[in-house]
Order: C-alpha cells, then structure tokens, then sequence
C-alpha cells in the first residue's frame, strides 16, 4: 500500500509512520517545521493551509490512503481549513482517508458519548475539530473520523503535562475526565482502519476514564514519583471555560477492531 502521513512528524503520526513501514507499506511522511524522523519514510514539508500545495502534493504521491492528523491548538487554519484540504484532494484522487478528531468537539456531560453524537464544542479548538468533522464529511463522505483522546505513551505531552504538576510546574484538573489512550494501540487502530469501508464517527480510545488529577497519580505510580506534590484545582477554580466530563463509549471499535484498546490503569501499572 502507497501510505501518506500527514502530521508524520507529530507524536501520533510518527508512530502510525513507524507501524506502516514494519508491516511494509510505502510511507509519505509530511511535516511543517520539525523534521520526520522515522527510518523508512519518505519526508515531505506540506503546508496544510495552501489548498494548491496540498493538492500538488497528492497528485504527485497517488497514495492508496491518507491518514491525516493535522491540528494546531490555536489555529483554525491548520485544524479545520486544512482538513477540508486534505479531504478535497484525497476525494480527488480516489484515496481512502482516515481523518483524526478529538473528545475536543464536545461540551462534556455525565454519560458517555457516543460514535454518532452530535459535537457541541465548547471553546475555538473543539469548534475547529468540528468544523473539520463538517468539512471532511461533506467532501468525502466515505472517510472514517477517528474521535479520540488524550493520547499517552513516551512522549507524550500528556504524560509531561502530568510530569510537570507532580513537580509543581502546572496544574492538573479533578473534574476534566477523559478516556486515554496509548499511542500505540491507537496507531494500530488507524491503520487497521484504512482498508475498511467504515464511514463516518467512531470512538477509539481507551475503556478507563480518570480524571486529569487521576492520571497524573497513576503516572506518580508509574514512575516512583511522590504524589504528595501534585498540584490539583477544578475547572472553576482555575477560571477557565473547557469541557469537563468527556466520556467517550468506544464499544463499538472495540468490538470492529482487531487491535485492543488498553486503559490507561493497564498502561501505566
């Protein structure tokens, strides 16, 4: 299979690079500033942005499948304009695209979210991982949106978020719950994805949901760490507008799915 990756140089890109190429696919890997490190990729600096580069890019490379990861935390353009992009030219060249979302898109409630429920962002991120979901769908109906979550494993921003407010450095919320899931078991899913005909949202993160303050406990645990230095608040106390309880149910990829979605007590024991 003739692979493109973009956002190969991300954390979750470098990784789905890394068991493309083990399992012998052709990989394209794009990156922006920081260069694609991963044996066996070929790199390429894309610009989601410029619809014409992105465009000029898959009519060079023809890829079978495009798995696209693109997203700046503050950036509109990079999250939801260039997905639109990404779509618009896969659609163009017959190829299959796998397009990763975010728990982001939602408001947060006591019960889980489902694959099909409906995104209710509440702050500029989640509403540009929305308008992603909106744009890939309307262009490229037959594409699979991967809603995921925080994403854990060496390396991972998460687990140096939870690093830093062991050491007092940041802070880490006791209401903002969340389903995470590691790196690699998340990887395996997508690319398990790409030859199947499944459209439209799915879940695919981890079946343990803990809190921010909880995740930063279990990664104490992990690494020998005094927990006694954590520094925890709730969402209110810090003043701040974000989703809180953000379940998501992701039965049903771990039911389709061949590669097991661990919790995050599993991953971190």
């Amino acid at each position: 299979m003739n692979l493109l990756v973009v956002g190969a140089s991300g954390f979750l890109g470098a990784e789905v690079c890394r068991q493309a190429v083990a399992a012998g696919h052709r990989v394209v890997g794009t990156y922006h500033s920081a260069a694609v490190a991963v044996p066996g990729v070929a790199p390429c600096r894309l610009d989601v942005t410029d619809r014409v580069a992105v465009r000029a890019l898959l009519t060079e490379v023809r890829p079978d499948a495009v798995v696209a990861t693109p997203y700046r935390y503050d950036d509109w353009a990079v999250t939801a304009d260039g997905a639109a992009h990404i779509a618009s030219a896969a659609a163009e060249v017959g190829a299959r695209l796998v397009h990763l979302s975010s728990d982001a898109l939602h408001a947060g409630r006591p019960t889980p979210y489902l694959d099909d429920d409906v995104p209710t962002p509440l702050h500029p991120y989640g509403a540009a991982k929305a308008a992603a979901e909106t744009a890939v769908r309307a262009v490229d109906p037959g594409a699979v949106l991967v809603r995921t979550s925080l994403i854990v494993g060496e390396g991972s921003k998460q687990i140096q978020l939870c690093r830093d407010a062991l050491a007092g450095r940041a802070v880490l919320f006791t209401d903002e719950a969340r389903c995470p899931v590691h790196v690699t078991d998340l990887a395996a899913a997508v690319l398990e994805l790409v030859p199947t005909d499944l459209a439209g949202p799915l879940n695919v993160a981890g079946p343990d949901a803990v809190s921010r303050a909880e995740l930063g406990l279990l990664v104490a645990r992990h690494d020998g760490l005094d927990p006694a230095g954590l520094k925890t608040a709730t969402i209110a106390e810090a003043g701040v507008h974000r989703p809180a309880e953000v379940r998501l149910d992701s039965s049903r990829a771990a039911g389709l799915l061949r590669a097991r979605l661990r919790g995050v007590t599993e991953v971190l024991a």
